[in-house]
């Protein structure tokens, strides 16, 4: 399903939180260690399986937890006495360095991006020339118009946008030139939002 894992966390130190832990968890542990970094935490996006489907496991290898927004859909917040629920705007702490959660609702009730300085991590919310899927289960093409224009475009055109899924021309993208080739952040209103999106 082409998606991507990010590590994110503190070069001193060398804690790192893992990323949505899908697919091949072999590989993401080994990349650790091979580097030297030490996992302290995992990030959630959201529940869809195909972010978390490797979540069991990275955790029965690390005793650490796993943060996933309060706000997710019961039935998509995976089962694990290590799951950790944050809230919007709240700072995880990842070795020396905090990362923001922004609850960005849309793809579903609990979508949320993890900021840190300039880097992004969109998640499903938004795709390089592209946006999350509406729907689905507890999306809300409503809801991701005010999260795409009220959060994500709030921030500084030099944030770097890191998605969830390789389905665009290249791997990130600033939000400045975003804002110029993304469909769904150059509409005019809501209306035209949810043509675009969802064909109405």
């Amino acid at each position: 399903m082409a998606n991507f894992q990010y590590f994110l966390g503190d070069a001193r130190s060398k804690e790192i939180a893992v990323v949505d832990p899908a697919w091949d968890v072999n590989h993401l542990c080994g990349e650790a260690k091979k580097n030297g970094y030490k996992i302290t935490g995992v990030l959630l996006t959201h529940g869809h399986p195909d972010h978390v489907n490797g979540l069991k496991e990275i955790l029965s290898r690390h005793d650490v937890p796993a943060y996933i927004s309060r706000h997710e859909a019961p039935f998509l917040k995976p089962k694990h006495t290590n799951i950790a629920e944050v809230a919007d705007r709240q700072k995880i702490k990842i070795g020396g360095i905090e990362i923001e959660c922004l609850l960005t609702p849309g793809h579903t009730p609990g979508c949320q991006c993890f900021l840190y300085k300039n880097v992004l991590i969109s998640g499903d919310t938004l795709f390089i020339d592209g946006c999350g899927r509406c729907d689905l289960p507890g999306s809300d093409p409503g809801k991701m118009y005010h999260s795409l224009y009220k959060v994500i475009l709030e921030l500084p055109d030099t944030t770097v946008i890191y998605p969830g899924h390789n389905y665009g021309p290249a791997p990130s993208a600033t939000l400045a030139s975003q804002k110029k080739t993304n469909p769904y952040l150059t509409c005019a209103d809501i209306e035209e939002f949810l043509s675009e999106r969802m064909g109405a």
